[in-house]
């Protein structure tokens, strides 16, 4: 038993050391097909601990929309089953009264939010959970792509639950070449739940590539223009 408990603490540690340490992609920002800004996501790891960042600058006509630089930040471990955050945070450089912070207490299965001076817990965390930004980048370090999935996602201020299905995505012409992609599309319960649709290219590592977001009316797309991956 100790042989056997040893080989799969080895093979784990293998897994994480096999796992990306630098991954940087740069993508254009269109809302409703007009030119927003560009999207800058950082995942740096060291050891088993990562920090995922995701600064959004908006530029040109559209640039009073969104003033300042809106940061989001995922810090947690790479585990055999991908992503476990620990805490999450949304900010914008315009409004630092605006931090918005979610913790999550994965002994006692609960959230913990600090948003605007005030405190407040959710509970009932469920295994798998990931936070608004890692649930992008879970693909790039689970072991395997699942089909249909359900898991639970945070932001800064709640807990809700996501249903993803997949397809195939079709090829993508992209500034990185033409990439073959498949789409996870969240399954949407009620007409006024945000809908997510997300393209990843299996053979660039399950990147995140593509990111549609429509909500009230409003369609957000990240679009990928540059890649960089170390490790």
């Amino acid at each position: 038993m100790r042989s056997v408990l040893l080989l799969a603490a080895c093979l784990f540690a293998a897994a994480v050391e096999a796992a990306p340490t630098h991954i940087e992609l740069v993508y254009d920002l269109f809302r409703n097909g007009q030119r927003l800004g560009q999207v800058t996501d950082t995942f740096s790891r060291n050891g088993k601990h990562y920090t995922l960042v995701s600064e959004t600058r908006a530029s040109g006509p559209l640039a009073l929309l969104w003033p300042g630089v809106i940061r989001l930040e995922s810090r947690g471990e790479v585990t055999r089953k991908g992503l476990l955050p620990m805490q999450f945070q949304h900010a914008r450089s315009d409004a630092p009264h605006k931090l918005a912070t979610a913790r999550f207490d994965w002994k006692q299965h609960r959230i913990d939010f600090q948003y605007k001076g005030r405190s407040w817990q959710v509970n009932d965390l469920k295994s798998g959970a990931q936070d608004q930004l890692s649930q992008l980048y879970q693909m790039v370090f689970a072991p395997s792509l699942p089909a249909d999935f359900a898991l639970q996602v945070v932001s800064g201020r709640d807990l809700k639950d996501y249903r993803y299905a997949r397809s195939n995505g079709g090829i993508l012409k992209t500034p990185v070449g033409e990439l073959d992609t498949q789409l996870y599309q969240r399954v949407a319960h009620a007409p006024d739940q945000k809908n997510v649709t997300l393209w990843i290219a299996p053979t660039r590592q399950n990147l995140p590539v593509q990111v549609r977001v429509v909500d009230d009316g409003v369609t957000l797309e990240q679009r990928l223009v540059r890649a960089s991956v170390k490790g």
